[in-house]
């Protein structure tokens, strides 16, 4: 059963590496498309850093960093003493993600961002950025709330 999960991971950064992809030949640098107006917006942007352009240029650090987190990742995932769906769910996600930021970072050394929201001032981001949120929420969600019960 952990082989879906895995497929999931992977599905998610094929499905972000296509988006990304659909934007860099559908869109010039800086473009902006209202996909759903007052909702959100694709705008093609490069981002060389993390989230708000943090470590700028720093594509080692965020090597090990992602290869570090990969490694924590399969760790938990594997780990029979965590088999809860919402953290393996968690999991997958942040997996999907940091793989699909991992293969901008490595091939074109920066990542390709797109998404606006046109209803909150935030930062633009990708699919990959998306799966690594919510993964992140349901982990900690799993971790507050569900933990301790078990």
């Amino acid at each position: 059963m952990q082989i879906v999960g895995l497929v999931i991971a992977a599905l998610i950064a094929a499905a972000d590496q296509a988006l990304k992809y659909y934007i860099v030949t559908n869109y010039r640098l800086g473009e902006v498309h209202d996909v759903m107006p007052g909702l959100f917006s694709f705008t093609y942007i490069q981002n060389n850093g993390a989230a708000w352009n943090i470590l700028s240029g720093k594509m080692w650090f965020f090597y090990v960093v992602s290869a570090v987190a990969i490694a924590v990742v399969l760790y938990y995932y594997f780990n029979k003493n965590y088999s809860h769906w919402m953290f393996k769910s968690g999991l997958v996600l942040v997996l999907g993600g940091i793989i699909g930021n991992l293969i901008d970072r490595l091939h074109l050394k920066y990542v390709i961002d797109m998404i606006q929201l046109n209803f909150v001032q935030f930062n633009i981001f990708n699919l990959a950025d998306a799966a690594i949120t919510v993964g992140v929420i349901l982990i900690f969600s799993y971790l507050l709330f569900i933990e301790r019960e078990d």
